[in-house]
């Protein structure tokens, strides 16, 4: 039996309209999953993968242990290179997710005495991670650049003087699909001699040369202390890598909790990733028909000028990601009409409070390479029958 305050924990969140479940997979069109390229589902991407393991003679299906005892498999140092190579970064560490990269990062590089200055909509991994630290930590206002120059300004005059300052923000935030103005911000921590640390997950595969991410979009890979990039959203397959220097890669070696005692990820994964870099993200191909990432640009505009068409844009938050929110108050209501654009073949998910504060309520939708312009227009004529009225 459930102990009573777990048991009024659910029935409060039932009654809040807010319970969350496991759903299965459906056969509906995908505006929901992180798969922005379609590479998950990739044939090409999966024999690439096994042939790569044949090859390198590599016939097993677990790791056997963690990286610090038996887990430390021939594949990692060759798909840590291609990473780090590939992502201009001295290094790269590979962890089993974004979540685990950033429980560890967070729980063990900020020290006592330090700050972390984080954007007040940053991701919930980052938000446990710091919980980890023993740094004290502030959030500043989301993507306001005034206020986190007065944090930082209060910060450095008041703390000691070894204290170091982490600014902590998203390339593109996975709940508003928007993005900071990544060049100011770098202007900032230089001025206040901080240290930027940025998650990547939604701009890689969507942004840059290749899908390289925001910051090499914007040549800053020199200004960020750390990067964290993710392979399960637009890259298709799983696991997550922070990106910096040699030493940084040696410290969490040795302090990072969530690198050092979990399994390590099986040779499978490895040789996924290395199959969606070197034949995909390093293709070279000028065919822009075949391109996904052009393909994916090419919807988000689309999708971007139907909703002006359909008089939508007071509803959705800006983006030039491939994430686009509608914003819906109330639990109940985004739910309802969620289960409205299903019904009529539309993957949609609601994002209820209290994933997104009370009031910012909102439906997701998530663009993909292989979305149809027919598509779009569809669902978002749909959406504004229930939404203009």
């Amino acid at each position: 039996m459930l102990p009573k305050k777990l048991h009024q924990k659910l029935e409060e969140r039932k009654a809040n309209n807010a319970l969350r479940q496991l759903n299965s997979q459906s056969d509906l069109v995908d505006f929901s999953s992180n798969d922005y390229l379609g590479f998950a589902k990739s044939e090409s991407i999966f024999n690439a993968s096994h042939n790569f393991l044949m090859r390198q003679n590599m016939k097993q299906n677990g790791s056997t242990g963690s990286r610090l005892l038996s887990g430390n498999h021939s594949l990692y140092n060759i798909v840590e290179t291609l990473v780090a190579d590939f992502h201009n970064s001295e290094s790269a560490l590979i962890f089993n997710s974004g979540y685990d990269t950033n429980i560890g990062f967070f729980s063990c590089v900020p020290q006592r005495d330090d700050i972390i200055l984080y954007d007040e909509i940053i991701h919930a991994s980052i938000r446990d991670g710091i919980k980890l630290s023993n740094a004290k930590a502030y959030k500043f206002k989301h993507n306001d650049l005034v206020d986190l120059e007065k944090k930082c300004q209060t910060e450095r005059s008041r703390s000691p003087k070894e204290a170091t300052i982490y600014i902590v923000t998203e390339s593109v935030f996975s709940m508003d699909g928007d993005t900071p103005d990544l060049v100011a911000i770098c202007e900032i921590s230089k001025t206040h001699r901080a240290l930027l640390v940025v998650d990547e997950a939604h701009a890689i595969g969507v942004f840059g040369a290749h899908g390289a991410g925001l910051i090499q979009q914007l040549n800053l890979e020199q200004h960020v202390f750390a990067r964290l990039v993710t392979f399960g959203k637009a890259l298709g397959c799983h696991g997550a890598a922070i990106l910096g220097s040699v030493d940084l890669k040696q410290y969490l070696v040795n302090f990072a909790r969530s690198f050092i005692y979990t399994t390590a990820l099986p040779p499978h994964s490895l040789a996924a990733i290395h199959s969606v870099y070197n034949q995909v993200v390093l293709s070279n191909s000028s065919e822009k028909s075949h391109n996904p990432i052009y393909k994916l640009h090419q919807n988000i505009q689309y999708f971007k000028s139907e909703i002006v068409k359909n008089k939508l844009q007071n509803h959705f938050i800006k983006s030039d990601s491939a994430i686009h929110c509608c914003i819906i108050s109330g639990n109940e209501n985004v739910k309802i009409i969620a289960k409205k654009l299903q019904e009529n073949g539309f993957n949609v998910k609601p994002i209820l409070s209290p994933t997104v504060a009370i009031g910012e309520e909102r439906l997701r939708f998530c663009l993909h390479s292989d979305n149809s312009e027919d598509e779009i227009s569809k669902v978002l004529q749909l959406l504004a029958t229930f939404v203009n009225i």
